[in-house]
C-alpha cells in the first residue's frame, strides 16, 4: 500500500531522498528524475514527488551531490585579506563573472596567515569544486601544485608565481610604485621616504623596485629614504610617522611614498598631530588604493589596482581551462596597468583637478 503526499512520514534527522521515495509513494531513482531530469518523469509523478519534497522540506545536499559526480559547479577563492579592498573588489569582479556564467563563488579569507590560506585551498579540493582562484602575497607553489595534482584547475591573482602550468592575472606593482613615486617627483618633491614592511610580499618588493627606478631616472636630483617599518598595517604607519615627525625640519623627507594606503593614511594622522603640515611640508601617497584608508580628514592620493577587473579574468581563464581540460588548455599571464589616483594629500585642495589631469 502506497501513502499519499498528504500523509506525514516519520523521519529520523533532515529528510532525505529515501523519505521522499516513500511519501510520494515512488522509487529513488525516480526522484532523482525529477530533481535532476524532470523530462524524463510524466507530469503526474512529478506533482507526487514536488508535494513530498514541499511537505518534508527537502533540501538537495549540494556537497553530497558534487562528491557523487565529482563536480560542483563552484569556483572557490581564496584570498589573503578582506581588510584590503583590493580583494574585495577582485571577490566582487570574480562573483559577477562566475554568475553570468551559472557558476557559485565561494570566499575564504586566509587572514595573512599562510597555513589558514592551505587550510581553505583543501577544502575547496576535498568538496569537488570547479576550479579555484588563488590571491596569496607570498610564494604557494606547493600548495598550488597538491591541488592540481588532484586534477582541479587553480588561476593565481595578484602574484607572478613561478609556476608555468597555472593562468595568472597580475597587476603591475612595479609600475605602480613607479607612478607614485613619478607623481610626488613632478610635484617638485626632492626627498621621498619610501614606508614599507613586509619584504617577503612579492608587491611589496616590486612597488619597492619600482620607486627607485622613477627616483633614478631623475637623475640625481631625488633621493630615496628607505624607512623599514614594524606592519602594513596602521600600527606600522604610527610608528613611522612618529618618526618622521620628531625629525627635524632641515632633514625631515618632504614626501612620503607608502606601500600600503593604511600605512600612508596613519603616517598623515601622526604628522599633522605634530603640527607638520600636509601636504605644504610633507606630501603622503599610498599605493594600493584601500578604500579602508578614505576616511581622513585628509583624502589621500594613490594608485588605482583594477581588482574588478582582475576577478573577472580570473573567472574567465579559470572557465577556458575547465572548457580546454588541463593538457589542451594554454596558461596565459595577465597584466593590468594601475593608474594614478590624485587627492589632497600629494597636491593641496586648490589643485586636484589639474594634477590629475596631467
Amino acid at each position: 500500500m502506497t501513502r499519499s503526499p498528504s500523509a506525514r512520514a516519520e523521519t529520523s534527522g533532515p529528510p532525505n531522498m529515501h523519505h521522499v521515495a516513500e511519501l510520494a509513494g515512488v522509487s529513488v531513482a525516480t526522484v532523482s528524475n525529477v530533481l535532476n531530469h524532470p523530462e524524463k518523469v510524466a507530469e503526474s509523478t512529478r506533482a507526487k514527488v514536488e508535494g513530498a519534497i514541499d511537505q518534508l522540506g527537502f533540501t538537495l545536499n549540494q556537497t553530497a551531490r558534487a562528491l557523487r559526480s565529482g563536480e560542483a559547479h563552484t569556483i572557490g577563492l581564496v584570498v589573503i585579506d578582506l581588510t584590503n579592498s583590493l580583494f574585495v573588489d577582485v571577490a566582487r569582479g570574480a562573483q559577477s563573472r562566475a554568475q553570468s556564467s551559472a557558476f557559485s563563488l565561494q570566499l575564504a579569507s586566509a587572514n595573512n596567515d599562510l597555513r589558514m590560506q592551505d587550510d581553505h585551498l583543501q577544502f575547496f579540493d576535498s568538496a569537488r569544486a570547479s576550479g579555484i582562484i588563488l590571491a596569496p602575497m607570498q610564494e604557494s607553489d606547493d600548495q598550488i601544485r597538491r591541488v592540481r595534482r588532484h586534477g582541479r584547475p587553480v588561476v593565481v591573482v595578484n602574484f607572478d608565481s613561478h609556476l608555468t602550468d597555472s593562468c595568472r592575472v597580475l597587476i603591475d606593482n612595479e609600475r605602480a610604485g613607479y607612478v607614485a613615486a613619478k607623481h610626488l617627483i613632478d610635484q617638485g618633491r626632492t626627498r621621498i621616504a619610501f614606508v614599507a614592511a613586509r619584504d617577503d610580499y612579492q608587491p611589496v618588493r616590486d612597488r619597492r623596485r619600482g620607486a627607485r627606478a622613477a627616483v633614478e631616472e631623475a637623475g640625481g636630483s631625488v633621493e630615496l629614504v628607505e624607512v623599514q617599518t614594524t606592519d602594513l598595517d596602521p600600527p606600522g604607519g604610527v610608528d613611522a610617522g612618529k618618526r618622521l615627525a620628531a625629525m627635524p625640519d632641515a632633514t625631515r623627507p618632504d614626501a612620503v611614498l607608502a606601500v600600503t594606503d593604511l600605512l600612508a593614511m596613519s603616517i598623515i594622522n601622526e604628522l599633522t598631530n605634530t603640527g607638520v603640515r600636509v601636504p605644504e611640508d610633507v606630501a603622503v601617497m599610498g599605493c594600493d588604493h584601500n578604500s579602508a584608508a578614505w576616511g581622513g580628514a585628509i583624502p589621500l592620493s594613490s594608485v588605482a589596482m583594477q581588482g574588478e577587473e582582475m576577478g573577472r579574468a580570473a573567472v574567465d581563464l579559470l572557465l577556458g581551462e575547465l572548457r580546454d581540460g588541463q593538457e589542451g588548455h594554454v596558461h596565459r599571464r595577465v597584466l593590468l596597468q594601475p593608474h594614478l589616483v590624485v587627492r589632497e594629500s600629494t597636491v593641496g585642495r586648490d589643485r586636484v583637478a589639474s594634477a590629475a589631469a596631467t
